[in-house]
């Protein structure tokens, strides 16, 4: 049997009709198969490697810290120099309030550990999420993933939750003073692109201070750089009492958090002891991994450029299929009329050494996230392969 046959037969599958393409290499934006075919990745492996694959300074760190040592004990009980050295880095470019880091291995357990955060320190159980947002796909995260086409196989669920629309001012009187929290996303990525109102934001903002919930923001495809702001919520004047963090946190390596205040934090500790606990959260070489790549991010000043590279996207797409053009940054959708015409398209791309994708919740429209770091040529080839690919 060839690799692809094993992979078939052997590696659980998450669809009918995965990609399968053996990547045997990856280098800044580009993938190549085992037939030595080059793909342009616009991405990046789901907002994961926002400074590309395989970043000099992200690969030094793994092989440093690598030579040092590996996995020690539970997280939380030793004392880990890249654990210590990413939570302050990460603070140190947050607000105030958000102070205190507990890492975890994905996004979905960022989720879930920022649930049970809110419930301890409130003594509160109902959640508020919002339709058409996702959070990950494990029993907790599934019950505020706003569908329920994705939902209803798994049910019953957890009970309390309770799914509001998003960017609808009339549905906040609805978190009330028996809300422990609402978990949004800061840009609704899997909606295809749907950013906030300011306006409701902040209300959303105001409605928690005034019923005593705590707001919870999902930057977890929305952070790190990848709006045109480090954070998202710099963009609209609000500050989450918890951030959920993945993707692009761990430099191409899997790790997840969740941030807030060192007084909130410290309700997990007590009643019960170890309210919250992770074998492998917080891994020291995803951890030496994610300060690499971010402090490369800032260093080499990529976020500026998210705005130029963002407009040569819109400015190109365009097209008598392409309805719409939606982007905050080098997060954008690209909406055509229908989930067939927009797979074809895509499987075209592919056919061309172009990777792109849709979102979950917006079928009909093909991802753009390519890392940051992509160039001003890679892009024009991109779009001239998005655009050929409409017509043929």
């Amino acid at each position: 049997m060839n690799q692809r046959q094993l992979f078939l037969q052997h590696v659980a599958q998450t669809s009918p009709a995965p990609l399968a393409l053996e990547i045997v290499r990856a280098e800044g934006c580009t993938l190549w198969d085992i037939h030595g075919k080059a793909y342009l990745d616009l991405i990046s492996g789901i907002s994961v490697c926002n400074m590309g694959h395989r970043h000099p300074k992200v690969v030094e760190a793994i092989k440093e810290q690598s030579d040092k040592y590996l996995h020690l004990l539970v997280y939380g009980e030793f004392v880990e120099t890249p654990q210590v050295a990413y939570a302050k880095f990460l603070t140190d470019h947050l607000p105030a309030s958000l102070d205190c880091v507990y890492f975890t291995n994905s996004g979905s357990e960022a989720t879930e550990g920022g649930m049970k955060l809110a419930k301890r320190v409130t003594g509160r159980t109902e959640i508020v999420a919002f339709k058409h947002s996702y959070h990950g796909s494990t029993q907790g995260a599934l019950s505020v993933m706003g569908d329920e086409y994705w939902r209803n196989a798994f049910r019953p669920l957890l009970p309390g939750i309770r799914h509001l629309d998003y960017n609808d001012p009339a549905q906040l009187d609805q978190i009330t003073s028996a809300t422990a929290c609402v978990i949004a996303e800061t840009v609704q990525a899997e909606k295809g692109v749907r950013a906030p109102h300011v306006e409701w934001i902040q209300n959303l903002r105001k409605r928690c201070n005034k019923t005593g919930t705590l707001l919870v923001l999902d930057e977890i495809q929305a952070g790190f750089g990848r709006t045109g702001t480090l954070w998202a919520f710099e963009q609209y004047g609000i500050v989450p009492d918890i951030l959920l963090l993945g993707k692009a946190l761990g430099g191409g390596m899997p790790l997840g958090a969740f941030i807030a205040s060192h007084s909130l934090m410290a309700t997990l500790t007590h009643d019960p002891v170890l309210g919250h606990i992770t074998t492998f959260g917080g891994h020291p070489v995803c951890c030496a991994a994610g300060l690499a790549g971010m402090q490369a991010l800032l260093q080499e000043k990529r976020i500026e450029e998210v705005a130029a590279k963002s407009r040569i996207f819109r400015d190109l797409l365009k097209n008598r299929l392409i309805k719409d053009v939606r982007a905050t940054g080098l997060l954008i959708a690209v909406e055509f009329e229908s989930f067939d015409i927009n797979k074809k398209i895509i499987d075209r791309c592919i056919e061309h050494g172009l990777i792109t994708d849709w979102f979950l919740f917006a079928p009909e429209c093909m991802r753009i996230a390519p890392p940051l770091v992509i160039t001003e040529d890679e892009i024009r080839k991109a779009c001239a392969i998005i655009l050929s690919s409409c017509e043929s």
